[in-house]
């Protein structure tokens, strides 16, 4: 007789499994949420649309200093145009996307990873017809997020490279 399944922090205790339905393309037990309040800012560039957070690993279910989590956007879907003090680590498992990374733009495909440095402005855009997915580690006492100074807003909006992801 089968195990019965765990739920995603069970399994994180303990060692255990958290499967992957491919047909759904996410893991058991472990819904979207909110990729942060709606109303969470309405500085300049802090607004994001089609974009769902599913935490698979967070630091309350394992002894550990990071949180794991998957991203995903709808087509046309983007972030908020945000930087903060910790980095991040992201690798691509679906769809294809952009991002900007401080001065320069990336355009990543599923398996590329894409690191974020402390306080580098960022932004990730859908870039194709199908959902664009990332894992994001991210630290587990973290700083909020913050917008972009006036100075680093008009450099980034006076580059043609890095002008599309300013708004």
């Amino acid at each position: 007789m089968p195990a019965p399944e765990r739920d995603p922090g069970d399994a994180a205790r303990t060692g255990g499994l958290v499967k992957f339905d491919l047909e759904r393309f996410g893991w058991a037990d472990v819904g979207a949420t909110a990729y942060k309040p709606s109303a969470a800012s309405k500085a300049r560039g802090m607004d994001f649309t089609g974009v769902s957070r599913h935490t698979l690993a967070a630091p309350e279910e394992l002894p550990a200093a990071w949180e794991l989590r998957y991203f995903e956007f709808e087509p046309g879907g983007y972030s908020s145009l945000e930087k903060h003090r910790h980095a991040h680590f992201v690798v691509v498992l679906r769809g294809r996307g952009r991002a900007l990374v401080g001065p320069q733009v990336v355009t990543c495909r599923p398996f590329d990873a894409v690191y974020v440095p402390s306080l580098a402005p960022h932004r990730w855009m859908s870039a194709g017809e199908e959902p664009f997915g990332f894992l994001c580690t991210v630290d587990r006492d973290r700083d909020r997020p913050q917008p972009l100074r006036d100075d680093e807003w008009a450099e980034l909006r006076a580059n043609p490279e890095t002008s599309p992801f300013i708004f």
